[in-house]
């Protein structure tokens, strides 16, 4: 009880205290005792000075305000919350480099050579190490320096004794994987692709390397910036492998404690850009994607850099916008009390974003609101978990410096420490030792094979199926949503806005737009709703129902792809991913058969466009009756 008054006490002298130092550090002194009890009850000896930090903390809150006492208070802070002993247990590896410049998104960052936005490349960087441990304060060595160049996306080994990042030697250079000994030595490169960039790249458990690619080379759809893909290799970079054909980004990608990865995926199958963006989940070769959070909801717009909080069933990750770099809020979510909206955000920073996600299920967002996040005064980048409290991240100086980034301890207290600062800004902050590895799971995938397997338990278990009554269901099509591998020369139409956020590319479709689609074929569906059916691997697809005459009754909105030789099956279409379907003791009569062949659709599959499936179709039924306004023909001329 008495240190609950002493919190109450603080918010009456923030009431009535004097605007200056003072009042602004007394709001803190609450968050920093509930920090300083808490790392005294969690590590005990191991934070010994804890009961005199918390002596101190009463004096001066007993004391009468002033700005000397304001000072002593900062002190108290600093050396309070940097005894941390999941802080000083290591040194914090992190980045140099001048903040990325906005080109379009969060994934225009490339500025590959050849691509459109190349002369926004910004060299200058370094490698570097923030010491906390030793006695004498904080100290800085750097590990590589690259006047001209930048290093980005450092990940640590499990062992603590190597680094894998991506490097740029300079504007002539492109992004390659290469990896380091801790202290700065034994530099070697991994990837050596030219006019490709190879970022973002993770250790798997079995000692490969997962990471991302322009690889196969892909354009955004209503611009002319690159995507990338995640691959695979080993880790001396041999045997680079394909793990996801998606249309867009794949990539920031994290290591689950189960030995899954964690990533972004931006994709686009017939719906707005705004919830384009979703974390997802797959083995290490591939197998198994899933959704894990967002990707229906207009907010936020793009969820980037998620980890797993250690212990925990938690991630932290950053909520930004689609037109927007890689920071804005940075958020605590809890998968298991939902996939999208507010409900499953147990904490941000801010601490309140409700009014960056106000409508975020509502239509009415079209038009502009899924870019609120852009609105975030104060900029998170980079988190990085040491526990369910306490969080490293990148973050800016102020709200008039968004750009101006440093390291900084944040805790679910309130507390937000700075640590470290220096220009032309600090990144990826994370801790330098051995971590826990996680467990290594099997491979899945059969590399002389070039199809998978898919099944579906029942179609008509899912969002809106209820409606639809039992039997109608005939046949599921699978769709080939391609890539844009190409766009249009300047000036006819390569980026011409139309009246709504849909009618971006009017003339698109002739230059390998996302709209595109292939048909790859039809499968039956059995009397019971299953479907069992076999797939060419490595194809971005989707599924649509349809009934007797073919008509759609039911798609996709999202896209999915199998490794050579993998089996994966769902409950239902779009059903609720936090619920079993229910149990029938029967196994699924789809499933008491070898799996389905694709029946073409009306010859072999190709990318459906106007001029060889539309315009014939008017030429033989149409045209003579709509050709330049004779005899019958109405308004309409074809």
């Amino acid at each position: 009880m008495k240190t609950l008054a002493r919190y109450a006490i603080c918010l009456v002298v923030v009431a009535t205290a004097p605007r200056g130092a003072w009042a602004q550090s007394a709001v803190e002194a609450g968050a920093l005792g509930k920090a300083i009890e808490d790392l005294t009850a969690t590590y005990g000896p191991r934070y010994p000075k804890g009961s005199e930090f918390l002596r101190r903390l009463a004096r001066l809150e007993a004391g009468a305000p002033s700005e000397a006492a304001a000072g002593k208070l900062e002190a108290l802070r600093r050396e309070a919350l940097t005894a941390n002993p999941l802080l000083v247990a290591q040194p914090i590896l992190f980045v140099t480099r001048r903040q990325y410049a906005n080109n379009h998104g969060t994934e225009a960052t490339m500025c590959q050579t050849g691509e459109i936005n190349t002369r926004f490349f910004r060299g200058g960087g370094a490698v570097k190490v923030l010491d906390l441990t030793g006695a004498g304060g904080a100290k800085v060595r750097t590990l590589l320096e690259l006047p001209a160049g930048i290093a980005r996306d450092p990940e640590v080994s499990f062992d603590g004794r190597r680094i894998v990042l991506s490097l740029r030697r300079d504007i002539r250079d492109d992004y390659h994987i290469h990896e380091m000994d801790a202290d700065g030595g034994n530099v070697r490169q991994l990837t050596f692709a030219p006019r490709v960039s190879d970022i973002q790249p993770v250790y798997m458990p079995d000692g490969r390397i997962v990471f991302s690619s322009t690889r196969e080379p892909k354009y955004i759809p209503c611009q002319r910036h690159l995507m990338c893909n995640l691959f695979v290799m080993e880790a001396d970079g041999a045997n680079i492998r394909q793990l996801g054909h998606n249309t867009q980004f794949e990539g920031r990608s994290s290591v689950m404690a189960d030995g899954r990865i964690l990533y972004t995926r931006w994709e686009y199958v017939d719906k707005h850009f705004a919830p384009a963006y979703g974390l997802w989940t797959a083995n290490p070769d591939g197998t198994n994607q899933a959704l894990f959070y967002g990707g229906y909801g207009w907010q936020p717009s793009a969820i980037v850099d998620a980890r797993m909080i250690p212990g925990s069933q938690r991630c932290v990750c950053v909520f930004t916008a689609v037109h927007e770099l890689a920071w804005g809020a940075m958020v605590v979510i809890d998968p298991h009390r939902g996939l999208d909206g507010l409900d499953p955000v147990v904490r941000s920073w801010p601490a309140d974003i409700s009014r960056h996600m106000s409508g975020w299920d509502s239509l009415a967002r079209i038009g502009g609101g899924y870019d609120s996040f852009r609105a975030v005064r104060v900029k998170y980048e980079d988190p990085y978990p040491l526990s369910e409290k306490y969080f490293l991240c990148s973050r800016s100086l102020s709200a008039k410096a968004a750009g101006d980034m440093g390291i900084f301890l944040v805790d679910v207290f309130g507390n937000e420490l700075l640590l470290h600062h220096e220009p032309p800004g600090c990144f990826d902050p994370m801790p330098l030792g051995p971590r826990e590895k996680p467990p290594v799971l099997a491979d899945r995938t059969d590399p002389t094979g070039d199809e998978g397997v898919f099944y579906v338990e029942n179609v008509y278990i899912g969002e809106f199926m209820d409606r639809v009554a039992r039997g109608r269901v005939k046949a599921l099509r699978v769709v080939e949503a391609p890539p844009k591998l190409t766009y249009p020369p300047d000036g006819i139409g390569d980026w011409t806005p139309g009246a709504d956020p849909d009618g971006h590319h009017p003339v698109a479709v002739n230059w390998n737009h996302y709209n595109h689609k292939r048909i790859l074929g039809t499968v039956p569906v059995e009397a019971d709703g299953s479907a069992h059916f076999a797939v060419p691997a490595g194809r971005f697809v989707y599924f649509q129902l349809l009934d007797a005459n073919g008509m759609m009754v039911h798609s996709m909105r999202s896209g999915t792809t199998l490794q050579p030789g993998e089996t994966i099956g769902c409950a239902g279409c779009h059903e609720d991913k936090l619920s079993a379907p229910p149990y029938s003791g029967r196994v699924a009569m789809a499933l008491r058969r070898e799996p389905s062949r694709l029946s073409p659709w009306h010859g072999p599959e190709r990318n459906f466009g106007y001029a060889a499936e539309g315009q014939p179709v008017l030429d033989r039924y149409c045209v003579r009756c709509h050709d330049h306004g004779g005899k019958g023909a109405g308004k309409m001329i074809l």
